[in-house]
This record gives C-alpha cells, sequence and structure tokens, in this order.
C-alpha cells in the first residue's frame, strides 16, 4: 500500500471516531423537540461546530488551519458562554484588510515576474485565499498554497465521512 493512502486511511478512521462521538454528544444533550426554523439552525451549527473541531483534532494541531480553526471554536464557546446567549461571530476569519502579514525574505525576493493588471490579480487572488483557510492572513504565498492543499484533503475526507453516516442511517 502507497503510504500516502494509509495516511488519508488514518486521517479518515480519527476523523470519523471523533465526528461520531461528538454527534452522540448533540444527540444526548436535548432530543429534538420540535422543527422550528431556529431549533434546525442551532442543531446545524453545533452538527458544524462538531464537524470542524473533528477535523481539527484528528489533524493533531500539526496545520496552522488547524490550530486557527481550534481556537476560533474555542473563542467563540467561550464568548457565548460569557454573555449569555448567541454572539454575533463572524463566520471567516479576519479580512485581509484588517490582517497585518509578515513577508518572508523568501516571499520577497520571489515576486511574481507578471506585471501591471496580472500582478494585481495575483495578488487579490492570495488574498482571497487567505480569506478561505482558516489562519491563512498570517501565512506567507509558499506556506498558503501547502496548508491550502492540506485543508483542501480534509475537506474532501470530511465530506466521504459525512456521506457515508447520511448513506448508512438512510438505510
Amino acid at each position: 500500500m502507497n503510504p500516502q493512502h494509509l495516511n488519508a486511511s488514518s486521517l479518515k478512521s480519527r476523523f470519523t471516531r471523533r465526528f461520531l462521538r461528538a454527534l452522540t454528544k448533540i444527540n444526548a444533550q436535548k432530543p429534538i423537540s420540535s422543527s422550528s426554523p431556529r431549533e434546525i439552525f442551532q442543531r446545524y451549527g453545533r452538527i458544524k461546530a462538531a464537524a470542524d473541531k473533528s477535523m481539527a483534532n484528528s489533524v493533531r494541531s500539526r496545520r496552522t488551519w488547524s490550530r486557527a480553526m481550534l481556537w476560533k471554536l474555542r473563542s467563540r464557546s467561550y464568548r457565548q458562554a460569557s454573555s449569555g446567549r448567541r454572539s454575533a461571530v463572524k463566520t471567516s476569519t479576519t479580512t485581509s484588510h484588517q490582517a497585518i502579514r509578515k513577508k518572508t525574505n523568501h516571499e520577497k525576493e520571489n515576486k511574481p515576474t507578471k506585471t501591471g493588471e496580472d500582478q494585481v490579480g495575483f495578488v487579490v487572488q492570495a488574498d482571497e485565499l487567505r480569506e478561505l483557510v482558516p489562519g491563512g492572513e498570517a501565512m506567507d504565498l509558499c506556506n498558503l498554497l501547502d496548508e491550502t492543499a492540506h485543508y483542501i484533503k480534509c475537506l474532501t475526507t470530511q465530506v466521504q465521512v459525512m456521506k457515508k453516516i447520511v448513506d448508512f442511517y438512510s438505510l
């Protein structure tokens, strides 16, 4: 077997165990009493947070995106607990306009050779990518691309596992 396949399957099994454990806790906390839109939305939020936390913990905080996601989830739960009500939390990380990035010497030396509009478009795309990847606003371009590739791999794994769970319970 190829080592990447083993790595992906162990990530999948770690995520599956953690996510199923979290879903069990969610079901045990409060059974569904009504199908009001508010309760459905709250349940959706708990399930999404459980999926995100399970995936970030499965990576074991070796990646910047997983540490950023865990920090965001902890700070959100702390704010909700301290305020006693649902706080208005931004779903994405801070925007690139607010983030202060430190460029490494490597990024400064290896600027794109494109000029004019192409270079501006490239910078805009990199900034948009920084907004999508948790913790991306503080990364140089090389690390951003590496973290993005890993994040996409993990999101794909998450979707595959969730599809399997839905298929299993819909039989």
